[in-house]
């Protein structure tokens, strides 16, 4: 009984694994009958799920597919196109970038289904988008992807700190980026119709200073700087102060290195301070001598007390970033006492001279001038240290003051101008101070050589531009002493004589030839020009032994004089 029993267990589970594998064998066929079928009906087809610029072309026969989208994106090449790179937008339309669709290639390129029963399937549960195939004309094409290149392209930014009305105003850094060009005209040509835009990538450049650079430096020395006033007290309950509104004028944040320097302008702070603390300080007056009725007036000397800037801003840097127990300061005075005293007034002599010059040759409206400026001048002292302006000492040299039109030189060639002829004063000014030994501070020859004067050794003046100044480097006071008349203009510097003066001039070379000029107007001077020229002056100063002391040279360069037609 046993027997019988084990052998019909085995032909019941022979006869489930026959059934089993009958299934698995029929599924094969099944699969196999619906794969050919599937196959003959779709062979030479657009694999399923394919879309071109959206437009769904998955199961048809190339014709189809080709007028498919010839239907759904006719239009496309006139619709805008964005383009995205890094952090960085912009947009095209295909039709003015010379871009066009090849219907029959792009669906050529796409292929048919494929044999893989797979991918077969794959199709059937998904969609992908397939790239075009562009006609591309590249005439057109090449200006646009200049202009995409650069909009899509940026230099990085540096933040910024800087000091507003007391306030702490920062200037975000930003990232700077660059494309690729190839990769750029690759992708607008192939990607131009997906959906999703065309997406180019980009290399980020960070800017040099960076957020971390700029926190650190609005919340460290920015803070600090307008946390609150810097206050100097000076002198009867008068305070200097600068407020955090103006701490900008004061403080600013200059990029080195990748980092924010703090840079504290003194000067600056000074201008500030002074402008309340000036009514502290007193200026020195020089003694002034007055010669009247064949004797002497002296108006006495006064001293002066100043700010000493220096010794009062020291440490002005720690105190700008400091805490408030160093925002608050007293000012430091010095007395400033005259240089020209008036037992020096009192004891000076002016009987012997110490340089003088003459030059000749002026206008009737030119010796005008000359006559008034030189009556101004006549008199004035020049304390030992103390330089004399030109243009300071007369002030003002308009009509108001007595001064008329005459010969300027304007625009490199002559004209006229109220106040013309006070250069021959200046030039003849100048070289009195010059043998006497003076300091040249300030002078400026004309622009070309006038035959009356010195070559390398004139000077013209311009109100509130050129001026002529000099300092008395002596021990002693000089006077000025001018006199007109004759055609002849005579400066004097008398006082006491300390040292002899020789010039030497170095010849003329490097002549130029002149342009003409043809000038319109009522106001045209002609003129026949003359060449211009390089030259030199030696200066030799000598003690009253004949030992030198100083020798200087200068080199003077002349425009050509133009030729001037008038019409």
């Amino acid at each position: 009984m046993s027997v019988v029993s084990q052998s019909n267990s085995q032909d019941g589970g022979g006869k489930g694994l026959r059934i089993a594998l009958g299934a698995v064998v029929g599924l094969f066929a099944l699969f196999g009958i619906v794969y050919g079928v599937d196959y003959a009906l779709t062979k030479g087809d657009v694999p399923r799920g394919t879309t071109v610029g959206g437009v769904d072309i998955g199961g048809m026969t190339p014709e189809e597919a080709q007028a498919a989208l010839e239907a759904g994106l006719g239009d496309s090449v006139n619709q805008p196109v964005g383009v995205e790179a890094g952090e960085r937008s912009a947009t095209f339309v295909p039709a003015a970038a010379g871009l066009g669709i090849d219907y029959a290639e792009t669906v050529s390129q796409i292929g048919t289904e494929p044999a893989n029963p797979f991918l077969r399937l794959e199709g059937l549960v998904s969609t992908h988008e397939a790239e075009i195939v562009s006609r591309v004309d590249d005439a057109a094409l090449a200006p646009e992807l200049e202009r995409l290149q650069g909009e899509l392209t940026a230099e990085p930014a540096d933040g910024a700190v800087t000091l507003i009305d007391g306030r702490v105003d920062v200037t975000e850094p930003v990232n700077g980026q660059e494309l690729d060009p190839a990769q750029l005209r690759e992708r607008v040509t192939s990607d131009w119709l997906d959906p999703a835009g065309v997406i180019v990538d980009a290399e980020i450049t960070p800017p040099a200073i960076d957020d971390a650079v700029v926190e650190a430096t609005a919340e460290g020395d920015a803070a600090a700087a307008v946390s609150g006033p810097l206050t100097v007290r000076g002198r009867d309950d008068i305070n200097g102060v600068i407020e955090p509104a103006r701490m900008g004028e004061v403080v600013t944040f200059i990029p080195v290195d990748g980092a924010l320097h703090t840079e504290i302008n003194t000067e600056a702070a000074q201008g500030i301070l002074d402008e309340t603390l000036a009514e502290t300080e007193s200026e020195k007056q020089n003694a002034q001598i007055a010669f009247t009725g064949g004797g002497r007036q002296v108006t006495p000397s006064v001293d002066g007390v100043q700010i000493d800037w220096e010794t009062t801003l020291d440490g002005f840097h720690d105190r700008v970033l400091g805490d408030g127990d160093q925002r608050e300061w007293e000012a430091t005075y010095e007395d400033d006492p005259a240089t020209f005293t008036t037992e020096m007034a009192q004891t000076a002599t002016f009987d012997q001279t110490v340089g003088e010059f003459t030059t000749s040759g002026y206008s009737a409206a030119s010796g005008v001038n000359i006559a008034k400026v030189a009556s101004v001048v006549n008199g004035a002292i020049v304390a030992p240290g103390d330089t004399f302006s030109l243009n300071g000492y007369t002030g003002p040299r308009g009509a108001a003051q007595g001064y008329v039109e005459s010969g300027i030189i304007i625009n490199g060639r002559a004209g006229e101008a109220v106040g013309g002829g006070i250069s021959q004063f200046a030039t003849t000014l100048y070289n009195a101070a010059y043998f006497a030994g003076m300091e040249d501070v300030a002078h400026t020859a004309h622009s070309y050589y006038i035959s009356r004067y010195p070559a390398g050794r004139e000077a013209t003046v311009f109100e509130g531009a050129i001026d002529l100044q000099f300092r008395n480097n002596s021990e002693y006071p000089v006077r000025i002493e001018t006199a007109v008349g004759g055609g002849d203009v005579t400066v004097r510097l008398t006082g006491v004589k300390t040292v002899q003066v020789e010039s030497v001039n170095g010849g003329r070379w490097a002549a130029t030839s002149p342009r003409e000029q043809r000038v319109s107007g009522d106001d045209c001077i002609p003129s026949g020009g003359a060449p211009g020229f390089t030259t030199s002056d030696t200066r030799i100063i000598r003690d009253l032994a004949g030992n030198e002391i100083t020798r200087e040279t200068q080199t003077t360069v002349y425009d050509p004089q133009p030729i001037v037609r008038c019409s």
